[in-house]
């Protein structure tokens, strides 16, 4: 029997994406783990492997097809014996219940321009198992699991990523599989909770402009994701702020000396990569703050996982530099425009954006004197940095002139309260302004 191949969630909310090329063609054999095509989501393009062998029975996509939704047929996979005219229409997936897109739809942009996006929200739950657990396995491997009885929760899958393929069931005993546990009932509410007021619906806001000239710009997959994930943020998380000013012109005569040296290295620090440095040991002398909010718990980190935002076309990603309080300047430079570069193209893997604890935004460069960025959860925290301004100061009971940089700390209360905030702001604010030592 035809195995359709499906549409890939390649990212944890990818709900469509574009199916940029396909490496095969019909007629071709392929086997478990093969490169079979390249699918560009809202985050980056990325290949997708075969779970299964068999042959190339129809291509149902073309290649640049947009907008595929996930767990749409995009192919079929003929076992041995088959040919293609044993294919047919295949039957379209179960799509998402119109609660869920409704909802997707209806949230809103709530952040900044500065505020990042590393990674992106959790998709309402797959259905479970029996153990409880997720069980990845291929249509194949499920088809030929229910035939023989066996319960696909005892097998290790020796596919891509352990997904369970036809190979792993094939010898597998049949058993009765676990009965499923009864769900249980939901406790009735003491009283309803009063409905947050609804944002106008996309018909009410064109109506209201239907006298003026405009163009609409359709949303694509990033766009789509900030809008939720920003909107989500802002009003779940109890963000409150905190501001201090750090006077940068030690740092700045450290950084031109350093950058000589460095220059028969090719290697040339800006401020940026020493904020980078100033967070990562911060977040070390404060290990309280090196958090993440975990839904019923909270997550304290060891390393300083820091991730710094970068404005692409049509969005932003952040990045993660991963134990950067363990890296020199230079590496922090190196690996900041690595990742900034191929952040721009789209090239980034997902565990190049998503995690860390901690996130940094920096709109200095566009001479943004302040601003509150938008915390990207499951951060603790994030930094808002603005332009350095000279600036007049007293110093010693006389008003000299300072090139003074703005930082606002935006901070998740539920993970970090105000005095710790406050210690973790003032020792980045200590590094920056005490720039050597940071090298030590």
């Amino acid at each position: 029997m035809p195995t359709e191949i499906l549409m890939p969630a390649l990212s944890p909310t990818m709900e469509e994406g574009t199916l940029a090329k396909w490496l095969v063609k019909e007629g071709d054999a392929v086997k478990s783990g093969d490169i079979i095509a390249e699918i560009e989501t809202d985050k980056a393009t990325m290949e997708f492997e075969a779970v299964d062998e068999g042959k190339i029975g129809k291509i149902l996509i073309a290649e640049g097809s947009a907008g595929v939704k996930v767990n749409t047929p995009i192919a079929v996979l003929l076992e041995e014996g088959e040919d293609a005219s044993a294919v047919s229409s295949p039957a379209p997936s179960k799509p998402a219940p119109a609660a869920e897109e409704k909802a997707a739809a209806e949230k809103g942009y709530g952040g900044p321009v500065g505020a990042p996006v590393a990674g992106e929200a959790p998709k309402a739950a797959p259905p479970r198992q029996n153990s409880g657990d997720r069980i990845f396995a291929s249509p194949l491997a499920r088809r030929i699991a229910a035939e023989k009885g066996i319960d696909l929760s005892g097998i290790t899958g020796s596919g891509p990523r352990g997904r369970i393929v036809k190979a792993d069931v094939e010898g597998a005993k049949p058993g009765a599989a676990k009965p499923a546990a009864a769900p249980a009932a939901a406790p009735a509410a003491a009283q309803a909770a009063p409905q947050a007021p609804k944002a106008p619906s996309a018909e009410a806001i064109l109506k209201m402009y239907a006298d003026r000239e405009t163009t609409e710009v359709a949303l694509d997959g990033m766009r789509r994701t900030i809008a939720a994930r920003l909107g989500e943020a802002k009003q779940t998380i109890p963000h409150f702020y905190l501001r201090r000013s750090a006077r940068l012109d030690a740092l700045m005569k450290f950084r031109g000396d350093l950058n000589k040296q460095l220059e028969a290295r090719k290697v040339k620090l800006s401020v940026n990569d020493f904020i980078i440095k100033a967070c990562a040991l911060a977040l070390q002398e404060v290990p309280d703050a090196n958090a993440v909010w975990a839904g019923d718990r909270i997550l304290k980190l060891k390393p300083s996982d820091v991730a710094v935002a970068v404005a692409i076309e049509g969005g932003l990603f952040t990045p993660v530099l991963k134990d950067a309080h363990q890296k020199t300047l230079s590496a922090l430079s190196t690996e900041m425009k690595d990742l900034a570069n191929r952040a721009k193209t789209k090239k980034l893997a997902p565990h190049e954006y998503q995690g860390g604890s901690f996130a940094i935004s920096n709109l200095g460069m566009f001479g943004i004197e302040n601003f509150d960025a938008v915390i990207n959860p499951p951060h603790g925290a994030i930094l808002a940095v603005g332009a350095g301004i000279q600036t007049p100061v007293v110093e010693n009971g006389e008003v000299v002139i300072r090139n003074v940089m703005s930082m606002t700390l935006s901070v998740d209360h539920r993970v970090i309260d105000g005095a710790l905030g406050a210690q973790l702001l003032e020792a980045i604010v200590t590094h920056l302004e005490n720039p050597m030592g940071m090298l030590a």
